[in-house]
């Protein structure tokens, strides 16, 4: 049996105003077989009940930080510097683990393949809703790390990712430039700087639709931008044939 001490994991919260789905995500993290973990919540100085429903059912809360931020990963950023674990993740305020034995995953697979710094696995998207249930409404399967792939539209689901504290110590933090894709920019550049990454198979991560980028055309375009801007600092070739392949990806999550 794995010692449930042996990794500290980090998990990472960022809300505002987020009474309505925050319970999903304590409950969730509460429930994790993995006893050594420490949840950071960054608050964005909410002005409804969150910081209340927190406060009562935070179990596994260690910090709780809430003031104004200038952004998400801005906020993101602030959790990374009151993060003391060993491996750390974010699970944000529309997200919630798919079941109990999810960092008990991560933490056996990290101890038994110490040559990775980084894993993540599949999400699936959600109805906003959950009191009639979990409705599924696309999956995200992204596979083991592709070569090209980010040329080709392919990237691992932020929700799932999680890197060993020393990865952002040597490759840095969230851009704070950027306003959409900053989690993209990340996990491209820490795996196209040769961070070994690996990929494990099954759902790892529920994420309730109707993320910022995602409501309205014009983010998505911005959001696009900034990716392209993302690869091009990277050295990565981008061309129509990523335009052409994320649409397909996109479309195949639907059918997954």
């Amino acid at each position: 049996m794995t010692d449930s001490n042996a990794l500290k994991f980090s998990i990472i919260t960022v809300c505002f105003n987020s009474e309505k789905s925050i319970l999903d995500t304590l409950k969730s993290v509460n429930k994790q077989s993995w006893k050594n973990i420490e949840h950071i919540i960054i608050d964005g100085d909410s002005s409804d009940s969150t910081l209340e429903i927190i406060k009562i059912h935070g179990e596994r809360v260690t910090k709780l930080v809430s003031e104004k931020d200038e952004g998400i990963y801005n906020a993101m950023n602030k959790g990374l510097k009151l993060a003391t674990g060993d491996i750390i993740g974010f699970l944000n305020s529309d997200d919630l683990f798919c079941n109990a034995n999810i960092i008990n995953e991560y933490a056996t697979n990290f101890l038994n393949y110490p040559q990775f710094d980084a894993m993540y696995g599949d999400i699936s998207y959600i109805k906003e809703n959950l009191q009639d249930g979990i409705k599924i409404l696309r999956n995200w399967k992204p596979g083991p790390v592709k070569e090209n792939g980010f040329s080709r539209g392919w990237i691992p689901p932020h929700p799932s990712f999680y890197a060993k504290r020393d990865v952002f110590k040597t490759h840095g933090n969230f851009r704070e430039d950027l306003f959409f894709a900053s989690d993209f920019d990340l996990m491209c550049r820490f795996i196209s700087s040769g961070v070994k990454t690996k990929y494990l198979p099954g759902l790892k991560v529920y994420m309730k639709a109707g993320g910022v980028t995602n409501k309205s055309w014009l983010n998505i375009f911005k959001g696009n931008l900034e990716i392209i801007e993302s690869l091009k600092n990277y050295n990565i070739k981008v061309d129509l044939r990523f335009f052409i392949f994320k649409f397909f990806n996109r479309i195949n999550q639907y059918f997954n």
